[in-house]
């Protein structure tokens, strides 16, 4: 399972990026947060024409689908979402990761009985 954010666990951050020019103020390592989705398509294509990693968020899976075809690597959700999106990834064998953002130290074993690909915690997402 993927823990980002976790104090015990050294990650990358995961920028939120709302413009083309705040991509060239983020440091190697870090990873673009796209949010939502309907709104940075265009982002998102900058992204994977520049072979630039990004993560974005979701809210449905029709969301999960495009973003996956889209070429994110991690697709960012809330509980609900993130179990059921999960599932279908695994049946199409997604390249995108499944994080889930929880709060609690609790919600990574609740995530990890549900087979999620990882979790997210607030601290490793930063705006600049």
């Amino acid at each position: 399972m993927l823990i980002f954010g976790h104090p015990w666990i050294d990650s990358p951050r995961f920028v939120k990026i709302f413009s083309e020019e705040e991509i060239e103020k983020t440091a190697p390592g870090d990873l673009l947060l796209l949010e939502p989705l309907n709104v940075s398509i265009e982002l998102a294509r900058h992204c994977r024409k520049n072979d630039l990693p990004f993560a974005v968020t979701i809210s449905s899976l029709k969301e999960a689908l495009l973003a996956n075809a889209l070429g994110a690597a991690f697709l960012l959700c809330q509980h609900e979402t993130g179990i059921e999106v999960q599932k279908i990834a695994e049946e199409y064998l997604f390249d995108a990761k499944i994080l889930v953002l929880v709060e609690d130290e609790r919600e990574i074993e609740t995530m990890a009985r549900f087979g999620v690909d990882g979790v997210l915690f607030p601290k490793a997402i930063v705006q600049l």
